[in-house]
């Protein structure tokens, strides 16, 4: 009995992990890297396995670092059941084909600047054609039904508390006339999350994957009233220089969170009747996923549903469809736009940036984790300037950070879902979060609970069968397939030629001496020969 790991070990996101036993193999996730450019650059590379091998899929929840790869497992030869919670397959109804077309159209772009750079054609990861066909595989389950995807392999889907349908995945797994039961918490929620119940605990475990996101962060407690009252003082002073306000939200959960508490806010008169534009097609389909499940409702959403008939049913509330709707939103002011993505790097929500981030009338509110490299990270670091679309552009725009949206447990969250398990597993894999994060977070859980903890790195193998603490992995997936470790890096080379460019530009800008522009140049075109 084996298990691999492919991803978000030693970055936040691609979730992939193999479990091998002598009867069958299957991964849990089979997500997406995001981030900066060179992370996003694994999700070209191959697979560090055939996926013509892989028996079926178990999935934690439906975002895309989670998922996103699931048609490309298609395309190159997976055809076995994929099982997750009821809700996250109808996210996956309207992700999957929305992430093809994302690639398709981004490959279409630049396919048009390599055509006139003599640069040769490249294709997307996968089409819509690829996504349909993972779609066909989904296998609906309801959370706390035991089911069996093979001999020897039972499976229970908890609640996650991160988002709809998040589970945490415990599997008993036997192999040899041995059973281990492993868990993965998938991303864990915090308590008091709008919407979603609070996660499950779990008691006992022989082995624990668990997400160290915000492994090193303690975040300052934020009760619910504190943030309303957040989003209501922004609102009020984003009114008072009259602009707009532009959320950057993810399509899936914070979306849904953000108009469960201006909900609340209208309901309780405390803003005003500035209109919600959702410009999100996507956003809109999986709104229709949480009306469908109002039974997975924490209390106070289910009163505010009873009260007002609906979570997401406003007269001050809109949602777009074609691209003419979100371009008829350019001249407008005294409205808040809501987009994705929720990091900036993507979507209809970059294009409002590009028109709106230099009007110093305007608000940017971040609600969510934005990972290093990405636009939203550089504008919330305090970048002056940005290059959207291959174009610069000032931050002249007041830009705000709303706490307590987070999806992911903190430090003290982790650590308290930890403190009621009861047995001493057999170890702890610390995984999906930056390597500080990672390190910090396995230290702790050493010291205060005594446990067996490792940091798995990119394609560690370990065998689950004999286990101690001297275990060391068993393999490399080097070893088996050539595929280069992961190498995360905080500012890539293409941040870091972003940032050239910006300063060159400022140069040819403010240095009027010809002869030193000149001189200069030269210098720089002689070190990049």
């Amino acid at each position: 009995m084996k298990i691999s790991f492919f991803g978000a070990a030693g970055c936040v996101t691609g979730s992939n992990y193999l479990i091998e036993t002598e009867n069958y193999r299957f991964l849990v996730d089979c997500g997406m890297f995001q981030g900066n450019k060179t992370l996003k650059e694994n999700n070209y590379k191959n697979f560090a396995y055939n996926p013509a091998d892989i028996d079926f899929v178990i999935l934690t929840h439906a975002h895309i670092d989670h998922t996103g790869l699931l048609p490309k497992l298609v395309k190159h030869g997976f055809t076995g059941p994929v099982y997750a919670t009821k809700p996250t397959v109808d996210m996956l109804r309207s992700l999957l084909p929305d992430s093809a077309r994302i690639q398709e159209v981004e490959v279409l772009q630049k396919n048009r600047r390599n055509e006139r750079k003599g640069l040769p054609p490249l294709e997307p990861i996968y089409d819509e054609l690829d996504a349909d066909k993972a779609i066909s595989l989904l296998k609906g389950v309801d959370r706390y039904k035991d089911f069996s995807p093979a001999d020897g392999c039972n499976v229970v889907f908890h609640n996650a508390g991160h988002i709809l349908g998040s589970a945490v995945v415990e599997i008993k797994v036997t192999d040899k006339n041995e059973t281990r039961k492993i868990v993965f918490t998938g991303d864990l929620g915090e308590d008091d999350h709008p919407i979603v119940n609070d996660p499950d605990r779990i008691k006992s475990t022989d082995f624990l994957l668990v997400e160290s996101t915000y492994g090193n962060r303690i975040r300052k407690e934020v009760t619910k009233e504190e943030r309303l009252s957040a989003i209501a003082n922004v609102f009020k002073e984003a009114e008072k220089r009259g602009g707009k306000i532009l959320i950057p939200a993810f399509s899936l959960e914070r979306t849904q969170d953000l108009l469960h508490d201006i909900l609340i806010l209208k309901e309780r008169k405390e803003i005003s009747g500035i209109k919600v534009i959702v410009d999100s097609p996507l956003s809109k389909e999986l709104t229709k996923v949480f009306v469908k499940y109002p039974e997975l409702y924490d209390e106070d959403a289910t009163n505010l549903r009873n009260k007002m008939g609906g979570l997401f049913d406003h007269p001050d509330f809109r949602f777009t469809e074609s691209v003419e709707e979100s371009k008829a939103l350019n001249p407008l002011n005294n409205i808040v736009i809501m987009s994705a993505s929720g990091m900036c790097d993507a979507g209809r929500i970059k294009h409002h940036l590009k028109h709106n981030l230099w009007n110093p009338a305007n608000t940017v509110i971040f609600v969510g984790y934005q990972a290093e490299g990405t636009l939203g990270r550089l504008i919330l670091d305090g970048a002056k300037k940005v290059r959207i679309h291959g174009e610069e552009v000032t931050v002249g725009a007041v830009i705000d950070q709303i706490p307590g949206y987070s999806g992911h447990a903190d430090q003290n969250g982790l650590l308290k879902w930890m403190k009621t398990i009861e047995n001493n597993p057999r170890q702890i894999f610390v995984v999906h979060g930056e390597p500080e994060s990672a390190s910090e977070f396995a230290s702790l859980i050493k010291n205060d609970f005594g446990f067996n903890v490792t940091v798995p790195a990119m394609n560690d193998s370990f065998d689950l069968l004999g286990y101690d603490e001297s275990t060391k992995p068993v393999a490399k997936a080097s070893e088996i397939v050539e595929r280069p470790a992961l190498k995360p890096l905080k500012r890539d080379s293409h941040n870091l030629y972003a940032d050239f460019m910006l300063r060159l530009a400022d140069y040819m800008r403010f240095e009027k001496d010809e002869d030193n522009r000149r001189q200069k140049l030269e210098e720089l075109l002689t070190k990049l020969k």
